[in-house]
């Protein structure tokens, strides 16, 4: 049995973030990364490798002022504060220019206008004199921010950009951004690299991975066609967070491996925890108990989903019902279901499997009316199945000549031809023989 992709993957929440000088820090400027540990240091402090001017004291107010403008909800104001000193930038240094489109950026930001934040922001990092610090963690936020604009080309370049002046460690986050964004591209052999990469990062430290780190990995090795790979994640997600779905995946994808065995014992495991609950988590359960042989167990649940109105009345499950009846030689029990299915359905496949039990249960009658039901609605894969199973109960209820032409019309079908032609001299030579009865009893 094959598992359908899975490949829906828990969006990240992706925050933009960008770093100041603590001289003007405003509250709603301090909504950074979880996880992304940003330098704040003073712009004195960068300049013991980069000179970096002051923001004087008169630009930081008007900054201060267009920003509590937009976060006191007139963001119109705050952007015209803002635009007001831009005019003026000719006379400001390039740090108060970088804090001025940086403030573009969080308001824009905040409107969810993404492509303004990021055009803002860039024009923050390509200021040269700003703090070191503000330019990585304003280029980060970059590469988050185009994430969430689903420009995966610009995530690539942003996060080149971050590495070529980075010089600390490199985060779980980074590794999971890259991850994501080649997942998006369709590159999944390098995404899985780096989603890896965060994987062992957590492993090593003895935590637990995060659930949708997991599932980006099994998405991955899925797209890759690296089906063992994903029953290997699938086993960890199965003992990491025992959720009904990986129960379910894990136990489709024993199936699509060759594993039938162990696909039966973790569905089964599933279905006894109460985790199969939807029509088709519990259809499978019975496709797979049928395959492996357990056909009463099959029809069972299917049966059972039917009652308690979790599968549709429908002609095919009945059907299945009845199949996987006859499977577990239970021909009487089959026959309420082909009849309810028989009834749904315009076709006379129904009857003529129908007509195929009632023969073979001794209910000639039965056969021979449900027959030319089939016979009557038509639509039959095999026409000539009916024909023999009308020949057959007209046999055993002695009338030899309906049986021989129905038999008759067996015979014109290649499929059914020999057998129609043995039953013919069979029921001519059982009608003579009758009648040689009859007559010498008289």
């Amino acid at each position: 049995m094959k598992l359908l992709p899975t490949a829906k993957l828990l969006k990240l929440t992706l925050f933009c973030t960008a770093a100041i000088s603590t001289s003007i820090v405003a509250p709603s400027a301090l909504s950074l990364i979880p996880g992304l540990h940003v330098a704040t240091a003073h712009a004195e402090q960068e300049q013991k490798t980069k000179r970096v001017p002051a923001l004087r004291e008169k630009v930081y107010s008007q900054l201060a002022r267009a920003q509590k403008l937009a976060d006191d909800g007139d963001v119109k104001a705050g952007l015209e504060a803002l635009d007001s000193i831009q005019e003026r930038a000719a006379s400001m240094n390039s740090y108060e220019v970088a804090m001025m489109h940086n403030f573009y950026g969080f308001i824009y930001y905040n409107e969810n206008d993404l492509p303004k934040a990021i055009a803002s922001f860039e024009k923050v990092v390509a200021e040269e004199a700003i703090p070191e610090s503000l330019r990585l963690s304003t280029t980060f936020s970059l590469a988050q921010l185009a994430m969430a604009n689903s420009d995966y080309t610009k995530v690539i370049s942003f996060l080149d950009d971050w590495d070529s002046i980075n010089t600390q460690p490199k985060t779980e986050g980074y590794y999971l951004l890259r991850a994501q964004t080649y997942y998006q591209l369709k590159d999944y052999k390098k995404g899985l690299e780096y989603i890896s990469q965060v994987i062992a990062l957590s492993d090593s430290e003895g935590e637990t991975p995060k659930e949708n780190w997991l599932v980006l990995q099994r998405a991955m090795y899925y797209s890759l066609n690296q089906t063992d790979k994903v029953v290997e994640v699938l086993e960890r997600m199965v003992k990491l967070y025992n959720k009904p779905e990986y129960w379910v995946q894990l136990s489709g994808m024993y199936g699509e491996t060759g594993r039938e065995k162990q696909q039966l014992a973790v569905i089964e495991a599933a279905y006894q925890q109460g985790f199969l609950t939807s029509k088709s988590d519990l259809r499978q359960l019975a496709q797979v108990y049928l395959y492996n042989g357990l056909a009463f167990k099959a029809a069972k649940v299917m049966s059972d989903a039917i009652d308690k109105d979790i599968a549709e009345k429908t002609a095919k499950n009945y059907a299945f019902v009845a199949e996987a009846m006859i499977q577990a030689k239970e021909d009487e029990k089959s026959i309420t279901y082909f009849a309810k299915a028989a009834d749904l359905s315009e076709h006379g496949k129904y009857d003529q499997r129908l007509a195929e039990v009632f023969v073979n249960t001794e209910q000639y009658e039965e056969a021979a009316d449900a027959a030319r039901k089939a016979l009557d609605k038509g639509g039959l894969d095999f026409e000539s199945n009916a024909f023999v199973a009308l020949g057959m109960a007209q046999y055993n209820m002695q009338n030899f000549d309906a049986s021989i032409l129905a038999f008759e019309q067996a015979e014109k079908h290649k499929k059914s031809q020999r057998l129609a032609q043995q039953w013919i001299k069979y029921v001519k030579r059982e009608k003579v023989h009758a009648e040689t009865l009859r007559t010498a009893l008289l």
